[in-house]
């Protein structure tokens, strides 16, 4: 039996050593080749491999460079002020539309440059409507932006005003109805002279980010004249409620308008009738500004979700910051948080709500709580421009 097993462990060897044998018609040749062909894919991936990480390295070298290059540069900025340029002449675009009021007798010539539903742009609009200032309105492609190509700010609002010697761009909503509601109040000062009230410092803040932060742009200019029976105390809490408007209760608007894809389409569509995009931008624009803006905010309203640590439910977040805001009103005993009339907490309040109002989340909201009462008193003093009647003739 032994000798049975180790001949056939002898064949199967036999059988193994007759195909390597015949791979080819010489034997040798065929086993030569075999030996020569290994090294060589092994060379050329190593080849390959050596291009790969010397291509990396570079690209990573040269990456790291520019970003010590521009983090060296930013430390060199941090606390220099960022001049804004005066212009001498008006952009060449033409105003999509003209708010005029009849009442204004400010005599102010002012060019907003917005998205008509930006929370931060409506909060501008809200402004000159309460106060009954006209202004021309340019809507600004949201994908292109070509409208304000002349302006190194890539933002919107940007309010350009018609001064002495050209135009005075004004940036960022919170800093353009500061330095108006001071201009209101003391119409001596000229508006260029008041933009130098809030400069434009370069800084990193808590996160290490390196951006231009607008000084001042919460607190107004009152040159020691406080506006008649109002007090330190009230002040300080418009600006108080003016900021927790804009840090607070603003991110609890793109995740709930957001929240869905079927949400989020709905939500540019009523963009594209409210803006109305069909009339302002060619029709493939608006195609592509729905349909790309509609998907990637789904996608973005999700992070903002958690970057602001909204809860599950977000709809719940939205109902939650409203009550807070309503249970302060309440505790005043008042209609708004200004008193018997908005301050601009209120308007900056409405200013953003008002940019979803045709969203099922504003519905949702005022099914769920009683802000309605609120918004609807506000709506009307909107409506008739009754800050008007504040202003000096």
């Amino acid at each position: 039996m032994a000798a049975v097993r180790k001949f056939a462990r002898f064949t199967e060897k036999a059988k193994i050593l007759s195909k390597c044998y015949y791979a080819s018609q010489n034997g040798i040749a065929g086993s030569f080749c075999t030996m020569v062909q290994q090294p060589q894919k092994i060379r050329s991936l190593m080849k390959f491999s050596l291009i790969g990480v010397a291509t990396g390295t570079v690209i990573g070298a040269g990456y790291a460079y520019y970003k010590i290059s521009e983090d060296r540069k930013n430390i060199a900025l941090e606390g220099t002020q960022k001049e804004t340029v005066l212009l001498k002449h008006k952009p060449p675009v033409t105003p999509s539309r003209k708010v005029v009021f009849p009442v204004d007798s400010t005599g102010l010539k002012l060019t907003l440059y917005q998205y008509q539903t930006c929370p931060f742009c409506c909060k501008v609009r809200v402004f000159l409507d309460y106060y009954g200032i006209s202004y021309d309105v340019v809507e600004v492609d949201p994908v292109l932006r070509k409208e304000i190509g002349w302006s190194s700010y890539k933002k919107v609002p940007i309010l350009l005003t018609k001064v002495e010697e050209g135009y005075q761009p004004l940036n960022d909503s919170t800093m353009i109805i500061s330095l108006l509601a001071s201009y209101l109040h003391d119409t001596s000062y000229k508006i260029e002279d008041l933009a130098n009230y809030y400069p434009s410092i370069a800084m990193h803040d808590e996160h290490g980010k390196f951006k231009y932060e607008i000084i001042n742009k919460y607190f107004l200019m009152f040159n020691k004249q406080l506006p008649k029976n109002r007090s330190m105390n009230d002040i300080t809490e418009e600006r108080n409620w003016r900021k927790w408007v804009d840090e607070v209760f603003v991110h609890t608007l793109s995740p709930n308008v957001y929240r869905t894809f079927n949400e989020s389409y709905k939500t540019f569509n009523w963009f594209s009738d409210v803006g109305k995009w069909e009339e302002y931008f060619p029709t493939w624009e608006r195609l592509l500004i729905v349909n790309v803006g509609a998907t990637a905010m789904w996608l973005i309203g999700k992070r903002l979700k958690k970057r602001h640590r909204l809860k599950d439910d977000v709809r719940q977040s939205l109902y939650d910051e409203a009550n807070h805001w309503l249970r302060a009103i309440k505790v005043r005993g008042t209609t708004f948080m200004g008193g018997n009339k908005p301050n601009l907490s209120d308007l900056a309040m409405y200013g953003v709500l008002k940019s979803i109002e045709g969203c099922d989340a504003f519905q949702d909201l005022l099914t769920h709580t009683k802000i309605s009462v609120w918004y609807d008193a506000i709506k009307e003093q909107v409506d008739t421009h009754s800050g008007s009647a504040n202003l000096s003739r």
